[in-house]
């Protein structure tokens, strides 16, 4: 198994855990909501982040599904190669955050719904 396997299977297992956890927990069977920094466990930085790294995927999610639907656009292919390089923008920062493992978790459940666009 590569590492990249190895990770992918370490993050789904404590997903599942932090899922199951929370999926069982009083308030959430209830039907309440908690409050954002217990629901996602986030630093204020790292909510920042994720705030302005989710504006911007729902930005390149809405030029992806346009692209679908007409691949020669050439203003809608101008704004993909312009959200592209803001996103190399985001790389340093992201990379230490992903240091921490319920960054993580809550970084990959977010870029779900992009992956799935996509």
């Amino acid at each position: 198994m590569n590492g990249y396997d190895e990770n992918r299977r370490r993050f789904l297992t404590k997903l599942g855990l932090t899922l199951g956890v929370t999926l069982t927990g009083t308030k959430v069977m209830q039907g309440e909501q908690a409050p954002a920094s217990i629901e996602t466990g986030l630093s204020a930085e790292q909510k920042a982040f994720m705030d302005n790294y989710e504006k911007w995927m729902d930005n390149f999610i809405e030029v992806i599904k346009f692209q679908k639907k007409d691949p020669n656009d050439l203003g809608n292919n101008m704004k993909i190669v312009a959200l592209s390089e803001e996103a190399k923008t985001f790389q340093q920062e992201l990379i230490g955050y992903m240091k921490d493992d319920n960054f993580a978790r809550h970084y990959m459940v977010a870029t779900e719904r992009m992956t799935l666009t996509i």
